[in-house]
């Protein structure tokens, strides 16, 4: 039996993808919005200066074969997708849905202090990273129906803390 699922093993594997400066595209971005296209995304996605949270999210769940929620793009999308999970019952990967300014944030649980969730996440600092968000500001705790959850809720104590991520866009 696997130790994570499936679509938290394809987001790790693309930690540290990072955008393009300035008016450039990283084309491994692109390329995830080219495999994905817009019936999926919910818009035609041509630049990674546009928020890319929910697409990181909608690449790793069909890299594990389970369909992204209509408009995926949108990281509140990802709010009323398949079921919800109690936080008591959290476990790596389930899907944390953020209010931020201006929109929402959508990343993947790792793990928790007291105060906030530590987070796999697309365009966080422009890049595939992790980073603590503030539990105050999560609307949303999703897992896809039928799949088993594995493992519980990881408290994180000690050692060095993540960056505190404020606003994702």
């Amino acid at each position: 039996m696997a130790k994570e699922p499936a679509w938290l093993i394809a987001a790790r594997a693309k930690l540290g993808t990072r955008e393009a400066a300035g008016a450039l595209n990283n084309p491994t971005i692109l390329g995830w919005a080219k495999r994905l296209g817009a019936k999926v995304l919910g818009i035609a996605y041509n630049a990674d200066s546009v928020p890319w949270c929910g697409l990181f999210a909608a690449t790793c769940m069909t890299d594990a074969g389970i369909t992204p929620p209509p408009i995926a793009l949108r990281a509140k999308s990802w709010a009323d997708w398949q079921a919800p999970i109690r936080p008591e019952r959290l476990a790596p990967g389930a899907v944390l849905v953020f209010q931020r300014e201006g929109g929402g944030h959508v990343g993947f649980y790792l793990g928790e202090t007291q105060t906030h969730y530590e987070v796999l996440g697309g365009n966080q600092g422009d890049c595939v990273s992790i980073v603590r968000i503030a539990k105050s500001r999560c609307i949303a705790r999703r897992w896809p129906r039928g799949t088993p959850v594995i493992g519980g809720p990881v408290w994180i104590a000690g050692g060095p803390a993540r960056p505190t991520s404020n606003n994702e866009a």
